[in-house]
């Protein structure tokens, strides 16, 4: 019989129907058990290098060219990592850190593609419930809420809060619903927006706050448009911060800062709107925008059950101010 010999043999060397059939049948639960396979196990490891594909597959290549067994993986948050053995992490960390001496990685921002979060609705239903409930007349909110820049100057500090969450009318209402959303939206492509939520409501309310001490005059305002450029202040810098040093020139990085200055100004101007306090919403908003660090920025972070602490805290500053007001 030739060594080599096609699958398809011939009648005379087939088994009998039976003992074909039997066999299989016999043999079935162990080759079962055999083609189960066991998960990897891998040795000990830490991690040696971090960053997007293009920085990991550089990376990866140095460690090949000089015989580093390594493991590349991408994290829950984004990032590929690079992970070796504890025995070879001096060698490994060495030979990455003369590789990027002489040629430092680039920073860089990739474009996010569009995506609809419900997070602003959470922020947004604050103002929603309280305005309508304030249409309805059937409790006087608007005289105990609105921001009365004389009675806040007396100490009824809670008014900078209240006056957020009211509004003059229905098209005053959509408006800022319309402008929050987007804005908000655009948060949360780099971070839970229901973390920096009661950061950006304190922002928001030292504006106002601010305003009432520059006037000093019988001036009042309401409306949650200060939220609004707040949270346009805090995407401003939040995009400043990732942008590349490198890009195009220093100048490219101030983009972001630019282009929400020119957005605030363009949508801060009207006849009735309040411009001293879209102006002071927007610079106090910058300030939120450090509190994140940069590295949960840059890969994004996914939303948490610990984020809920962030939603309480922001619906308890409104119900303080107007516990406040009304008691």
């Amino acid at each position: 019989m030739p060594r080599l010999m096609s699958p398809l043999r011939p009648r005379y060397m087939r088994k009998p129907p039976e003992e074909a059939s039997a066999e299989p049948a016999a043999q079935a639960p162990d080759t079962r058990q055999q083609e189960q396979p066991a998960e990897p196990e891998y040795p000990e490891t830490v991690q040696v290098s971090e960053g997007t594909f293009r920085q990991v597959r550089d990376d990866s290549l140095v460690l090949l060219s000089q015989g580093i067994e390594h493991r590349l993986v991408r994290s829950e948050e984004g990032p590929f990592q690079i992970f070796v053995v504890p025995e070879m992490e001096a060698a490994a960390r060495l030979q990455l850190e003369l590789y990027h001496r002489e040629n430092p990685p680039k920073e860089e921002n990739p474009p996010i593609p569009l995506s609809f979060s419900l997070q602003p609705l959470w922020v947004l239903l604050a103002p929603i419930l309280v305005t309508l409930l304030q249409f309805t007349d059937k409790i006087n909110l608007h005289s105990e809420g609105v921001s009365d820049a004389a009675k806040v100057l007396k100490g009824e500090w809670w008014r900078s809060l209240t006056a957020q969450t009211l509004h003059g009318d229905a098209r005053h209402l959509a408006s800022n619903l319309l402008c929050g959303y987007i804005v908000m939206n655009m948060i949360t492509f780099r971070i839970p927006l229901l973390r920096l939520a009661p950061f950006i409501a304190v922002a928001a309310a030292v504006a106002n706050l601010c305003v009432s001490a520059t006037v000093q005059t019988d001036f009042r305002s309401l409306g949650f448009s200060t939220f609004v450029f707040a949270a346009i202040g805090c995407l401003s810098v939040i995009e400043f911060r990732l942008m590349p040093k490198e890009s195009h020139g220093m100048l490219r990085r101030f983009a972001p800062l630019c282009g929400a200055a020119s957005l605030a100004v363009f949508l801060g101007l009207g006849e009735n709107a309040d411009i001293l306090g879209h102006a002071y919403g927007f610079v106090a908003g910058l300030f939120c925008g450090f509190i994140p660090k940069k590295k949960s920025l840059r890969w994004g972070t996914p939303l948490s059950s610990a984020d809920g602490i962030g939603l309480l805290m922001y619906y308890g500053l409104y119900l303080l101010a107007w516990k406040l007001a009304l008691g």
